[in-house]
């Protein structure tokens, strides 16, 4: 039983046509169950319309499907609230209802838009929970501890945060425990259970708090019922009956029993119902109305809730849901569209494709469900196409790549009805494949070796290309740009019977297929190793009658390698081809003569040769090692004695893989001197006989310093300073020692040794002090101080002698004697 239950509001908007879709309807957050939300009607003359609602967005189970009813030849259709529906703006305030309406065969859909408006007076408290009496709810005492009893908390309050509570006083021995109220709004049995307390009614009161402080209160009565002496209810019974849509009005259509006492029955929903009776003692359902479905398509299902209960208990009941199939009497086989179905897809068309979708109906029963069979006829088996409801699919890869495998699919789709007796439709169903060129062929990459001598139109080998799509040797060949010394046959091969495609139609061809479909490459000119040694080719191959388009084409390309192998065309040459030479000959020794120069002008990278002494070797008394010629003079006697001159003939001839191998020959002439203790151990080599002489380059290097030309100034200016400095300096030196020689000797001279530290200040320092004058002081005045004179005791003061010594300055009487630092004197009497 809900919390709300406002009054019913019809809003009613009449439309003629149904094309006027889509609706905007505003509606009240406080509209409850059974509200008509919108009504319209409309005409459909000549077939039993039928209205649906596909699906609401938001998804939502608050829209009962629209019912349907006929009132004067015009149909009207209503859409109302069911029993759950709690509308709440805050929640949601906008649902889309999607509407099909079908008249025969014309299906026309379209939305009708609900706004849902807040509502400032609406309150939760309301209808019979908010009246004094308050709202009733019946339990049995068997019911479980803790068991649900009743919902409070509807939909949509939990938004506002409503909080529920129980505010009456619940105290025993009248109360067995107390109701409580969980956070889902669910009024639940107290945890004792209620047993023994049949006959009791507990009042609740109840307060809803919601919103910014507003509030409601309500009143709830819980009233316990005993067990039933006796269990009440239905026999086994079929919940599905299926009848006839000839049936004449009062005609018995099911008995249902059930197991009481004094048990009454009567039809709970729907009320009114225009279409079945029950009987009330009897349990008989019988029709009330005609069921031609042709006139009356609502009448195909009916839903039917029958309540039996005992006539002086009447809480002691029991509902049996009852579905009542109305089938109309089969007249017509269905009637499809297409009637038949011919189509040609590509080979290529994914897994999954709807060929084409099957429109089937059936003229006795409109809108009734028919079933749909597939049967192959050629090739056998469902392997390639399947059906799925009424839409015909490809269900595997089609390949016509593999010989045979591309055919034309023959079928037919078998349609049922479900009447009686049963009538079939068959529709013919032709798939055409056709071969789509999918894959690019493609090549093996090789390599080939010919002789540089190899003439025009030699065979170097062939080129094996390879496809995928069928036939698979299809294949034309050519060289893509490279050298024009070779060139390869665009077909080769045998032709051999095979099909064809003319005009979209696949045919036979007797001289089509070339198999098996090889390049030959050919040699077009001459090669020369010694000017190029590889050649690379980009073979192009590109298929050929592997589609229906003709200009549909795909290429491929590898490379091939050909390899010039050398041939030994060119002798070798010696440099310089006649020499004559003299050597001296000692006895027991070995002497190299001369070394072998030759090479391949044309060939410089050929450096291996064989030697040999082919003529003027009679003694065998000369050698090669390698290209050097050596004289042996200790194979004994008898030795020379005697100037001889010997003629050798030298072979030298290449001694590689190549082949013929070529040879030359150079002549040397050698003079041969006996060896003798009186002949100097030379050996003369005379110039070659020829105007090509190599010269010999001999490189010495030696490491030597090169200073920078600004370090060799610097170094001459500090040079000659230092030399001007110490000259200056001995000078000096000797100038003074000079003058101290020619000093005559005193008694009271003194011998002054000054130690000169070599610095060029200190020399420099060096000046005359000038003459003064000393007064004069007692003597105890100068014996305490000494200004540097010499003085002779035995003349009188005034005869004073003066010694200048230095830097040294005569001070006043008054003064201090002071010497600069760094001189020393010493002072003899």
């Amino acid at each position: 039983m809900a919390l709300l239950r406002p009054p019913a509001l019809l809003l009613a908007l009449v439309v003629s046509e149904l094309h006027c879709l889509p609706w905007f309807i505003n509606v009240s957050e406080s509209q409850g169950p059974g509200t008509t939300i919108h009504s319209f009607s409309f005409n459909c003359t000549a077939h039993m319309p039928m209205l649906e609602l596909v699906h609401v967005q938001p998804p939502t189970t608050f829209f009962n499907q629209p019912s349907l009813s006929r009132w004067q030849k015009i149909y009207v259709g209503t859409v109302t609230l069911n029993s759950l529906a709690r509308l709440d703006a805050l929640a949601v305030n906008h649902y889309e209802l999607q509407l099909r309406f079908t008249c025969g065969n014309n299906v026309t859909e379209g939305p009708l838009y609900v706004y849902v408006y807040r509502d400032p007076g609406y309150s939760p408290c309301s209808g019979r929970f908010a009246s004094p009496a308050g709202e009733i709810i019946q339990v049995r005492e068997t019911v479980t501890p803790g068991a649900q009893l009743y919902t409070l908390l509807l939909p949509g309050l939990e938004l506002q945060h409503a909080q529920i509570s129980i505010n009456s006083a619940q105290d025993p021995p009248y109360f067995p425990g107390p109701f409580s109220i969980n956070g889902q709004g669910w009024l639940l049995a107290p945890s004792q259970g209620l047993k023994g307390q049949a006959g009791k009614v507990f009042q609740l009161q109840i307060l809803v708090t919601f919103g910014q402080n507003r509030s409601c209160h309500g009143m709830l009565k819980v009233k316990v019922l005993p067990v039933p002496s006796s269990q009440i209810s239905f026999l086994g019974q079929a919940r599905n009956i299926t009848i006839l849509d000839d049936l004449a009005p009062g005609s018995q259509v099911v008995q249902v029993r059930a197991q009481g006492f004094d048990v009454r029955y009567e039809i709970l929903s729907p009320v009114p119902c225009p279409l079945f009776s029950i009987g009330r003692e009897d349990g008989v359902v019988r029709t009330t109305a005609p069921l031609e479905l042709a006139q009356a398509w609502g009448t195909a299902v009916t839903r039917l809730q029958v309540k039996a209960y005992e006539r002086l208990r009447p809480w002691a009941s029991v509902d049996l849901d009852l579905t009542v199939n109305v089938r109309s009497v089969n007249r017509w086989p269905p009637r499809c569209l297409p009637a038949m179905l011919v189509t040609e897809i590509p080979e290529t068309t994914p897994v999954g494709t709807v060929l084409n979708t099957f429109t089937c109906t059936d003229p006795d029963s409109p809108g009734s469900t028919l079933n749909y069979e597939l049967r192959f006829h050629s090739p056998p088996g469902p392997a390639s196409l399947c059906l799925r409801g009424r839409a015909l699919e490809v269900n595997a890869t089609l390949d016509c790549d593999t010989p045979g495998a591309c055919f034309q699919h023959a079928a037919s789709i078998l349609v049922l009805d479900g009447g009686q007796p049963l009538m079939t439709t068959e529709v013919p169903v032709l798939v055409m494949v056709i071969p789509v060129n999918e894959f690019s062929p493609a090549c093996v990459p090789h390599t080939f070796r010919i002789r540089e001598d190899a003439g025009p139109h030699t065979l170097l080998g062939s080129v094996v290309g390879t496809d995928k799509d069928y036939p698979h040797n299809s294949i034309e060949y050519d060289i893509s740009g490279g050298p024009t010394a070779f060139s390869v046959d665009r077909l080769s091969g045998t032709p051999t019977p095979g099909l064809g495609w003319k005009g979209g139609t696949r045919v036979d061809c007797k001289l089509r297929l070339w198999a098996p479909l090889l390049g030959e490459i050919h040699l077009l000119g001459s090669l020369d190793y010694e000017l190029q040694t590889l050649y690379r080719l980009t073979v192009l191959v590109t298929d050929q009658s592997q589609d229906q388009d003709p200009t549909h084409r795909r290429s491929g390309s590898c490379t091939i390698t050909i390899e010039v192998e050398d041939v030994n065309d060119h002798a070798p040459e010696c440099q310089p081809p006649f020499q004559e030479l003299t050597i001296y000959a000692p006895l027991g020794r070995s002497v190299e003569v001369t070394k072998v120069s030759c090479w391949v002008p044309q060939e410089p990278q050929r450096l291996v040769f064989s030697y040999s002494i082919v003529g003027g070797n009679s003694q065998s008394r000369f050698s090669l090692q390698g290209p050097i010629l050596v004289h042996n003079n200790m194979l004994g006697p008898p030795w020379p004695e005697q100037p001889h001159t010997h003629e050798l003939l030298i072979r030298v001839a290449d001694a590689g893989p190549s082949i013929p191998h070529l040879s030359a020959t150079a002549t040397v002439i050698v003079h041969l001197v006996p060896w003798s203790t009186s002949t100097a151990a030379t050996r003369t080599r005379s110039a070659a006989v020829t105007s090509m002489t190599t010269p010999l380059l001999v490189t010495d290097t030696e490491a030597f310093w090169q200073p920078e030309p600004w370090f060799v100034v610097v170094l001459t200016v500090t040079s000659a300073l230092f030399l001007l400095a110490l000259g200056w300096l001995f000078s000096r030196l000797f100038q003074g020692l000079a003058q101290m020689l020619q000093t005559p000797r005193k008694p009271a001279q003194a011998l002054l040794l000054n130690s000169i530290q070599g610095t060029e200040e200190s020399i420099e320092g060096f000046m005359e002090a000038p003459r003064m004058e000393m007064p004069q002081t007692p003597s105890s005045v100068m014996s305490l101080l000494f200004d540097g004179r010499a003085q002779d005791s035995r003349e009188s003061p005034s005869s004073q002698t003066t010694l200048h010594l230095g830097p040294l300055s005569l001070f006043s009487p008054s003064q201090h004697l002071l010497s600069p630092p760094g001189n020393h004197y010493l002072l003899f009497p």
